[in-house]
């Protein structure tokens, strides 16, 4: 048989699943209609099994109290009595002595009992000769007699008959709906399965703005399509950012590099003495760091988004940000800046510490930078009410705008004002990969009030240790 001629869901795994489940449901199905038949037609069969015995017994019992003469009265009365029971007494001589029929339907065994299924024939209300069926004992007594008890099985087989039918119905019934549930099952299955293999393979086929369908009934496929459309939104997010960090780095590097051709060019045409080509080496090995300085910040940013980050320990955050204060309150004096601070102690993180610190400095350092003088600059640390702890960076700068402050946490990405700094426009990149790395939340919003310009406050949030 070949098995590509079949449709293609029958090859999946979820129907492979969906004929498990019918093989089980089926077996339990079974069973439980087996015990039902048991319980019902099976039980009247045995009833009337126990019934039969105990109407031979009694009779038997007779015979041994009273010999022939009591038995030959029994059977007479429970004959003319139209009760449950058949009978027919045969004598020693093979002549009928009482009972409801003329002959034995069986011959008699020479001693001990015999079953026998027969039939007969018998009126009814209305005089027409009808074909009933019957299930009996035939006894042979010691001195030759022959007793038959029997009972009639109509109403019996025919509440059997009906049992049977119903259950032959019901195990149908069952199958037929246990292989359309699991092909129903497959499929639904199957089509989920289906939509998100072509989401991969659009994506694949270079379609990034492709989406995985969410159908919003919450169950594992709708988590699966969730994830996979928030893996395929960071990845869209990364292949643009990778699709033009390369314009960005020829944008930001030109000019250093510019300056620095210039610089050696002009040095080169003129003659000066030692002091002049000591300071053309100067200018040119600064330069020279700032394009290194470049290199370097992006090779950090791709280690942390790649994952490769030092160890998890256990440090005091509000140490570190004390002596963060400490070198800053300098540096702002100097930039002439007021400088203030708001650390609460004891506060822990469970985190990559020279990872952290180095987001502090890169926070501390573009406040600084885009701060004027006469401005400020705040560091404050506290606890959240839910647990958790705060480090938020404020300054009264230019701010950022609300439309661009998700752009400038991505690579390269720089405002028109602040192309005239030096930088590489990945600080915030960088904070922004430290945070998603650590599982917090980061935030940016206007800064400190009363002054011209809004100003900027980048707020961090993480689960305290």
């Amino acid at each position: 048989m070949n098995l590509s001629r079949l449709p293609a869901f029958t090859r999946t795994t979820t129907f492979r699943l969906a004929l498990v489940h019918t093989a089980l449901f089926i077996l339990f199905a079974g069973a439980l209609l087996l015990y039902l038949f048991s319980a019902t037609a099976g039980r009247l069969e045995r009833d009337d099994t126990d019934a039969l015995n105990s109407e031979i017994n009694a009779l038997t019992a007779a015979y041994t109290s009273g010999g022939f003469s009591r038995l030959s009265q029994s059977v007479s009365e429970r004959s003319s009595s139209r009760g449950a029971f058949l009978y027919l007494l045969v004598g020693p001589d093979g002549e009928k002595i009482a009972g409801d029929f003329d002959f034995l339907p069986a011959e008699a065994p020479l001693a001990g009992e015999l079953y026998v299924p027969f039939s007969y024939d018998s009126r009814n209300y209305a005089g027409v000769v009808q074909r009933n069926r019957a299930e009996g004992r035939i006894k042979t007594f010691p001195d030759n007699t022959v007793l038959l008890v029997a009972y009639d099985i109509g109403e019996r087989g025919e509440m059997v008959k009906r049992i049977t039918d119903v259950v032959w119905t019901a195990a149908i019934a069952g199958l037929v709906l246990s292989m359309v549930g699991g092909v129903i099952v497959s499929r639904s299955v199957s089509r989920r399965v289906e939509s998100l293999a072509r989401t991969t393979e659009d994506v694949m086929a270079g379609d990034l703005s492709r989406r995985a369908t969410v159908y919003g009934s919450g169950d594992e496929f709708d988590r699966l399509a969730e994830r996979l459309n928030a893996m395929l939104t960071k990845l869209e997010r990364l292949m643009i950012a990778s699709r033009y960090s390369g314009d960005a780095i020829a944008h930001d590097l030109r000019s250093p590099l510019a300056r620095l051709r210039n610089h050696l060019e002009s040095s080169l045409a003129q003659t000066g003495d030692r002091q002049d080509f000591e300071g053309a080496l100067e200018y040119s090995i600064e330069e020279v760091d700032r394009v290194l300085e470049t290199f370097n910040a992006i090779l950090r940013l791709s280690k942390v988004q790649g994952g490769q980050s030092g160890t998890f320990d256990r440090f005091s955050l509000s140490e570190q940000v004390v002596e963060v204060a400490e070198i800053y309150e300098a540096v702002c004096e100097e930039a002439q800046l007021a400088f203030s601070s708001d650390i609460k102690s004891n506060l822990e993180l469970h985190a990559d510490k020279s990872l952290i610190m180095q987001l502090i400095f890169n926070l501390m350092d573009n406040a600084v930078k885009y701060t004027p003088a006469g401005g400020a600059v705040k560091l404050v640390l506290r606890r959240r009410r839910n647990g958790e702890v705060e480090l938020s960076v404020l300054d009264s700068g230019p701010g950022i705008p609300e439309e661009n402050r998700e752009k400038v946490l991505e690579r390269f990405f720089r405002l028109e004002e602040a192309r005239t700094e030096p930088g590489s426009g990945l600080g915030l990149s960088l904070v922004a990969a430290v945070t998603e790395m650590h599982q917090g939340r980061l935030e940016l919003s206007e800064g400190l009030p009363g002054y011209p310009t809004p100003g900027l406050k980048v707020s961090l949030t993480l689960a305290s240790a």
